[in-house]
């Protein structure tokens, strides 16, 4: 249920003096965070997590939504927002990070990705899988990772993995371009599943149907009391437009996908400028 009493603390939610314009003050705050939120080294910057604390301090929600697996938001506990629950895999998973306990997952059922990973293994020679499931990593020999990988990783063929339903299929190949890849991808996979991309080089993030980060953000802010009217959502890569079509207002940052920017309500500095700080304080020097 929302935080009536932090709720109730907020003014109207009419245009502010050094807002966006044309923005209503959010009542929650959903952020991407590769490319958006965090710097190009992967971290946050004091600056970042002072403005969000601060964010939260004035009875605005934050809630991270993510393509990263649950696993990847442990070193990010103290940014984590409200409650300390992220929403991952491109909707897939909702995380609690403080305990590590993922709280909700809506995957792909085990016989659908054998019949996914099927044809595309018959369609495109060569391509090679993991899985991020609610128990953990999975990856076969050949997959290339670009991350080190977790300790408890199973290793195999992703058929003798697939025992539980998997929040996020990936595969990659090792010749075709990018475009090419996704390509072929999307056209085989059709209507079992939504082909999702992050910007994590030619790697296809595979999620059930109807799962993305708008429908995983739109059923946690129902749950909240929150309309998408009242939503402020930033990102920078495809996977962030379903979210972006849901919210009241969408900023993009500096840099981003092309199709990104062109459907944002706003464009804002780069994530190297902390420009969702640099925003958010703007919205919070209204409000004072």
């Amino acid at each position: 249920m929302a935080d009536a009493a932090g709720l109730s603390r907020l003014p109207d939610l009419t245009p502010r003096a050094g807002m966006p314009l044309g923005a209503r003050v959010p009542r929650l705050v959903a952020t991407d965070l590769d490319g958006t939120l965090l710097r190009s080294d992967g971290t946050a910057s004091q600056r970042t997590g002072r403005v969000l604390r601060a964010v939260q301090a004035a009875g605005i929600r934050i809630v991270l939504v993510t393509a990263r697996p649950p696993r990847w938001l442990d070193a990010l506990v103290s940014i984590v927002g409200d409650g300390g629950v992220a929403i991952c895999g491109n909707g897939a998973f909702v995380y609690h990070v403080p305990t590590r306990e993922v709280l909700s997952h809506k995957g792909i059922g085990p016989g659908q990705v054998a019949a996914i990973v099927a044809d595309l293994r018959r369609e495109i020679p060569g391509v090679t899988f993991a899985a991020e499931r609610a128990s953990g990593f999975g990856m076969e020999e050949g997959y290339l990772d670009l991350h080190p990988m977790p300790p408890d990783a199973v290793r195999g063929p992703i058929e003798g993995l697939t025992g539980e339903s998997v929040g996020k299929l990936l595969g990659r190949h090792p010749t075709l371009s990018e475009t090419e890849f996704l390509d072929a991808v999307e056209r085989v996979v059709g209507e079992r599943g939504i082909v999702a991309y992050s910007g994590a080089g030619g790697l296809a993030e595979i999620s059930a149907p109807g799962v993305t980060k708008a429908t995983a953000l739109a059923t946690w802010c129902t749950d909240l009391g929150i309309d998408a009217a009242d939503v402020w959502a930033f990102g920078d890569m495809p996977n962030d437009l379903p979210m972006f079509t849901w919210a009241g207002t969408a900023f993009a940052v500096r840099g981003a996908h092309p199709d990104v920017l062109a459907a944002a309500d706003h464009v804002i500095p780069g994530n190297d400028e902390d420009g969702v700080a640099v925003t958010l304080e703007a919205m919070l020097d209204g409000l004072h």
